[in-house]
């Protein structure tokens, strides 16, 4: 499952509540066709990597965090591993997020 959060206070309570656990955000809107195309993707490897944590974040609601990660295009995949920031890629490349996935969890 991909849970769909907007502020600080919800993203550190994921990330207090799955310590030690990685966490992908997907930083997304709307209106971005790429994010749209790639979402079901997303919630496939959230149904496979079930100790992995899918967050979704809309830019356009959640503007707090996504000033906080300095998002300027979407998607933007962040992954944090103990609450620090690992990794970062922009686009909507489902091999990528694959790898990057493995790679960190």
């Amino acid at each position: 499952m991909v849970k769909q959060i907007c502020t600080k206070a919800e993203l550190n309570k994921e990330v207090s509540g799955n310590s030690g656990k990685l966490v992908v955000i997907d930083f997304y809107a709307e209106w971005c066709g790429p994010c749209r195309a790639i979402a079901p993707k997303v919630a496939s490897m959230a149904e496979e990597f079930k100790d992995v944590v899918f967050l979704k974040v809309n830019v356009d609601v959640g503007e707090e965090l996504s000033k906080a990660y300095c998002i300027t295009c979407m998607p933007t995949f962040v992954f944090l591993k103990g609450g620090e920031k690992v990794d970062s890629f922009s686009g909507a490349d489902e091999k990528k997020l694959l790898e990057m996935v493995k790679k960190h969890k």
